[in-house]
């Protein structure tokens, strides 16, 4: 709880009230002091106890909503986030990036098939339409949390994947494990509503969306690699985009 939290402001510093509040709570978010799934002390409490206008602890808790830190629920009020998976803008695997956040990734395959069709697909893997392609659903887990659902397909020459390959690292890492290098990739970012199934699947309430991405890659010959559509609890995930001036 923040009540236990040594908040500390400077009311003479030129920093505002509401910035002073909002890095401290946020190292102790970061820090571990509070932990995912914390109660967070309510405005009206933290208001009195800090001798702040509600306006300024309102925009501290405001600030830390924005960077996904606070998360607010009718009916529960305000509690510290899970923690959310930031990914680069780089042709990485969610398993890797997971890893590298200090998460345990995990994995369950949904579904493997072998002989599957689907005519998009197809034309980004550069075959004809009706060619048997493989195609993967997998469930991806952050710790015990469930994270994404993604499907995946693959050229027909790569039939012979297992379940054990599947589960046991990222998508990439068996592609490089057998010779193929994704180097390249198209990629598109959007958003939508979950379906039923997904809601259950990655236990999600009716009313919270899904980040959506759809990627080509290829390897640096240009010959294509996969084909991917993916969705992503929102609440959990992000994508940092470095941009400059044209």
């Amino acid at each position: 709880m923040t009540g236990a939290l040594p908040i500390q402001l400077d009311r003479g510093s030129p920093v505002p009230l509401y910035h002073q509040l909002a890095e401290q709570l946020t190292a102790a978010i970061t820090d571990g002091r509070l932990r995912p799934g914390d109660p967070f002390e309510n405005e009206l409490g933290m208001s009195d106890r800090l001798n702040l206008s509600r306006p300024t602890v309102r925009r501290a808790i405001s600030e830390l909503v924005n960077q996904g830190l606070l998360v607010r629920r009718r009916g529960i009020g305000t509690t510290v986030a899970n923690q959310m998976v930031h990914r680069k803008a780089e042709l990485t695997s969610l398993y890797d990036d997971l890893a590298r956040e200090g998460r345990t990734p995990r994995t369950e395959v949904l579904a493997l098939d072998c002989a599957a069709q689907d005519d998009r697909a197809a034309a980004v893997l550069e075959v004809p339409p009706g060619t048997p392609l493989v195609a993967i659903v997998r469930l991806r887990y952050a710790d015990d949390l469930p994270l994404a659902i993604m499907r995946n397909w693959l050229p027909p020459a790569l039939n012979d994947l297992t379940l054990d390959e599947l589960t046991s690292d990222g998508l990439y890492a068996v592609l490089r494990a057998r010779g193929i290098r994704p180097t390249v990739a198209r990629q598109r970012i959007g958003a939508r509503n979950a379906t039923a199934e997904e809601r259950r699947t990655l236990h999600m309430s009716k009313a919270e969306p899904l980040i959506t991405m759809t990627r080509s890659a290829y390897a640096a010959d240009g010959s294509p690699v996969e084909y991917g559509n993916h969705c992503y609890r929102a609440d959990q995930y992000s994508v940092d985009v470095v941009v400059s001036e044209r």
